[in-house]
Parts: structure tokens; C-alpha cells; sequence
């Protein structure tokens, strides 16, 4: 059988879904304490466990097109409240490195999910070029309408 997710049914009938755990004091600048202090905050974000984001990051590294990729960033909005932005950055793109690829700064974020999704991503696209070039061209650059 498949490794259930916090939002399988299984886990919709239990009083909580399983929560990332902490990481290290000092370790980490998520504000993981500021989140639980606020009772009105949105606390998706803890719901992305270490397991999860290990799959997370599996499933950007298999995308093959824009649209995959865009919809991954959407789903991550939605599901955890987090951002995804990839552009090109404010030099010319010659390499993957050119592009600049941010997850949103939030409370619960951990240090280490910011740096590894965008990794994850720019393996994606060193591995599909036309992905790269999606993009590029969706924010025109290379002059194609």
C-alpha cells in the first residue's frame, strides 16, 4: 500500500494531522513559536513533515513541463500557504544559477525547506532546458509573444 499523507482520509478522522517536528533550537529561524503562540494563525505549513517533504521534493525533481511546475506551486499555496516564485534574475540567465527561486518567508517555514525546494527545483530544470525556457519566455525574454 502507499505511505499515507497528513490529508489521506485516514488521517481527516484523527483530532490532528501529524506535525513537522522542531528543529533544534538555534538550528532554525522558522519561528515555529511565534506560529503556536498566534491562535489565529495559519498553521498548514506544519503539516509539510520531513516524510512529506521528502516526497515533495521527489515530485519536483520528476516534473517534466511548465504546467507541472506551475501547478506544483499552486498546490503548495493552497495546501500549505506557501509561495513559489521562479524568475529570471536581474542579470542575464546563461545557467540555471540565473534564475532566482524563492519559497515566501513565513512563520513554521523551516530554513531548510526554503533552500531545499528551490534546489529540487533547479534540478528540474537542469534536467528539462524547456522548462527554463517556458518560463523565460512567459516573462519575455527571449521576445516570443
Amino acid at each position: 500500500m502507499s505511505e499515507a499523507s497528513p490529508l489521506s482520509s485516514h488521517n481527516l478522522h484523527s483530532a490532528q494531522p501529524p506535525l513537522r517536528k522542531e528543529c533544534p533550537p538555534g538550528a532554525c529561524d522558522c519561528e515555529r513559536e511565534r506560529l503556536q503562540a498566534d491562535p489565529k494563525a495559519d498553521r498548514r505549513v506544519l503539516c509539510l513533515t520531513k516524510d512529506e517533504e521528502k516526497r515533495l521534493i521527489e515530485r519536483i525533481e520528476a516534473i517534466a513541463s511548465h504546467a507541472e511546475l506551475m501547478r506544483i506551486g499552486q498546490r503548495l499555496q493552497e495546501q500549505l500557504g506557501v509561495s513559489l516564485s521562479i524568475a529570471p534574475g536581474s542579470n542575464e540567465v546563461r545557467t540555471m544559477r540565473g534564475f532566482v527561486i524563492q519559497l515566501g518567508q513565513r512563520p513554521g517555514l523551516c530554513r531548510k525547506t526554503r533552500q531545499a525546494v528551490p534546489a529540487a527545483v533547479r534540478r528540474c530544470l537542469e534536467r528539462h532546458p524547456e522548462i527554463a525556457f517556458a518560463i523565460l519566455n512567459a516573462n519575455d525574454l527571449l521576445g516570443e509573444s
